[in-house]
């Protein structure tokens, strides 16, 4: 029997309309969402007068530096300000949506990083005070008695150690875990952006289809945050996900636009077969 439950991935940029995309998600049937919130933790850590710092990997892939002042920003923002505008607006389209975070009933639980690398002006650093990990583990219990009792699980970061310390994730690396825990098979990505351009800055750029085989030299030369992104997906795919589709967050109607042929689907070849 096919596994009809869908994952939406929402980006936390600040053009992404949710107003469009709670009234086209009331068409879905079984769903459970994952959402951002990047451009509110950059503002109002601008105005707490809190200094973000980014850190670079070896291999290129950009995250934040999470010590325990911007832990507790990310709380704020994450699992007070954004979740519950998010639950709350789901609510008035009919949307009985539940907001949490990994942390509560553990829905996702892992292990802190004790060394993370950072590459500045040519060098690399050891950094071991960062609180950020990876989720290995799902609560997938929690997760099924909501859907099956009707409720929309709408969930964000941070998640929870199996030390019981409070982790940064990255949200599309925890989406890829989730989606293999509870064996979905499509996930759906809203953006700022109309799918996956070839040039950021010209929109008709997209790529419309990417078959799974070929990934790997998309993400080598995804620019700004997509390489993350599609590292995810990549992760995704390999744990049982046979369809992403990528589209537009700030267009009226994203998700159906998406599902009838806007955006870039990436794809497992097998399934066409």
């Amino acid at each position: 029997m096919k596994n009809d439950l869908q994952l939406i991935k929402i980006g936390g940029g600040q053009d992404i309309n949710w107003d469009f995309i709670a009234e086209d998600l009331k068409r879905l049937k079984k769903f459970i969402i994952i959402h951002g919130a990047n451009h509110k933790i950059t503002e109002i850590s601008k105005k707490l007068g809190i200094t973000e710092k980014k850190i670079i990997s070896p291999s290129g892939f950009v995250s934040r530096y999470t010590d325990e002042k911007a832990l507790d920003v990310f709380l704020m923002i994450y699992a007070g300000l954004v979740n519950k505008k998010l639950v709350a607006l789901l609510q008035k389209y009919k949307i009985n949506a539940v907001g949490l975070t990994g942390i509560d009933g553990r829905i996702w639980e892992g292990k802190r990083k004790n060394i993370i690398y950072s590459v500045e002006n040519g060098k690399t650093k050891l950094i071991n005070d960062s609180l950020t990990g990876n989720v290995e583990k799902i609560n997938t219990n929690l997760l099924n008695l909501l859907v099956k009792n009707g409720f929309v699980p709408v969930l964000c970061p941070p998640a929870i150690s199996f030390d019981n310390e409070i982790i940064n994730v990255d949200n599309d690396r925890a989406a890829a875990v989730l989606t293999k825990s509870l064996k979905i098979k499509e996930m759906i990505m809203l953006l700022e952006a109309p799918g996956y351009c070839k040039d950021l800055k010209d929109p008709k750029s997209v790529v419309s289809k990417i078959p799974f085989k070929k990934l790997d030299r998309f993400i080598k030369i995804a620019q700004s945050g997509m390489k993350k992104k599609l590292l995810g997906v990549k992760e995704a795919m390999i744990g049982g996900v046979e369809k992403v589709y990528l589209g537009d967050g700030r267009v009226k109607n994203p998700i159906s636009k998406i599902l009838n042929g806007a955006g870039t689907l990436i794809f497992k070849e097998s399934i066409y077969e």
